[in-house]
C-alpha cells in the first residue's frame, strides 16, 4: 500500500511540472500571436488587393511567348511551396499542411504522373524533415531555416527561385500550401496557384477583362509589377503561417493545461481512497491486535 502512495505522489508531481511548463508555453504563444496578428491583419488588405489588380491586368493582356509568368502549359513537373513550422507542440497543425501537400499530389497530379516529378520546397524544419523522411519527392532544404530570422528579403530570396525555375521551364506550375490565419482557435488549411499567375474570373467562373489605359505601357508595367507581387503574395502566406502556428500552440498548450487539471483531480482522488484505505487497514490491525492481547 506505501508503494501505491509514494507511486500516486510520483505521478501528481510529474503532472503539476508538465502543467507549468504548459502553462509557461501557453503564454510565450500568446505573446508571440499577438506581434504575429498585427503583422498579419495589416500585410493582408495590401496584399490581396496588389493580387486582384495583378490577375485582372493578366487577365486583360494577350500572353506572348512562353516565358511569360502568366503562360499556362502543360504541366509535367510541380513546385510545391510547403510552409510548416519549425516546431512541434501545436496540435495538429502540421501534420494537416501536410495532409493537404500530399492530397493535392495524389488528386490533381499524380494521375497524370507520379510523384516523383513533384518537388517540394519546405519553408519550415517540420515539413522538410517529414518528406525526407517518407522518400519518393524530390525535396530541397535551401529555404527552411526561414523562420530563423522572419524578414521579408528572406522570403523574397525564395519567392525569387521559384519565379527563376519557372522563366526555366524546371517547373510548370507552382503552389503554395500553408495555413491561412482565422483566430487564436481557428486556421483554414489552404492551397494557392503561385504561378502561372491565375486569371480573374466572375461569379460564374468564366475569365473578367477590364478595360485598362496603361501609363507607362503594359509591357513595362507588367515586367515592374509581376515579381514585386508575387514576392509580396508568398510573405501574406508566410505571415498566415506564422500566425497560425502560434495560435495552434497556444490553443494546444490550453487544452493540455486543461487536461492536466483533470488528470490531477482524478489522481488526488485515487490518492485520497489509497491513503483512506491504508489508514484504514491500520485501524483494523491495532483493533484485532488489541482485542487478541485481551482475549
Amino acid at each position: 500500500m506505501a508503494g501505491q502512495l509514494k507511486e500516486v505522489r510520483n505521478r501528481i508531481k510529474s503532472v503539476q511540472s508538465t502543467q507549468q511548463i504548459t502553462k509557461a508555453m501557453k503564454m510565450v504563444s500568446a505573446a508571440k500571436l499577438r506581434r504575429a496578428q498585427d503583422a498579419i491583419i495589416q500585410m493582408r488588405p495590401y496584399a490581396r488587393k496588389l493580387q486582384e489588380m495583378l490577375s485582372n491586368i493578366v487577365s486583360n493582356t494577350e500572353i506572348e511567348g512562353g516565358n511569360t509568368l502568366a503562360a499556362e502549359r502543360p504541366v509535367e513537373k510541380v513546385l510545391l511551396l510547403v510552409i510548416t513550422s519549425d516546431r512541434g507542440l501545436a496540435g495538429a497543425y502540421n501534420a494537416n499542411i501536410i495532409k493537404l501537400a500530399k492530397q493535392i499530389v495524389r488528386e490533381k497530379y499524380a494521375s497524370q504522373f507520379g510523384k516523383g516529378n513533384v518537388t517540394v520546397w519546405s519553408i519550415g524544419k517540420k515539413g522538410f524533415e517529414h518528406f525526407t523522411k517518407i522518400g519518393g519527392y524530390n525535396v530541397t532544404d535551401t529555404h527552411k531555416d526561414i523562420f530563423l530570422n522572419l524578414t521579408f528579403d528572406n522570403v523574397q530570396k525564395a519567392s525569387q527561385a521559384a519565379v527563376a525555375a519557372f522563366r526555366n521551364r524546371e517547373f510548370d506550375a507552382v503552389e503554395i500550401v500553408y495555413s491561412e490565419f482565422k483566430n487564436a482557435a481557428t486556421q483554414r488549411y489552404v492551397a494557392e496557384q503561385f504561378l502561372p499567375i491565375p486569371k480573374a474570373q466572375n461569379a460564374t467562373g468564366s475569365t473578367t477583362k477590364a478595360d485598362f489605359i496603361f501609363d507607362p505601357s503594359k509591357e513595362e508595367l507588367i515586367a515592374e509589377l509581376m515579381p514585386k507581387i508575387l514576392n509580396t503574395q508568398l510573405y501574406k502566406a508566410v505571415l498566415d503561417a506564422n500566425a497560425s502556428e502560434h495560435g495552434a500552440r497556444m490553443t494546444a498548450m490550453d487544452k493540455a493545461s486543461e487536461n492536466a487539471n483533470e488528470l490531477l483531480r482524478n489522481l488526488k482522488i485515487s490518492y485520497n481512497r489509497a491513503r483512506q484505505a491504508a489508514i484504514t487497514t491500520e485501524l483494523t490491525e491495532i483493533v484485532s491486535g488489541a482485542a487478541a492481547l485481551q482475549g
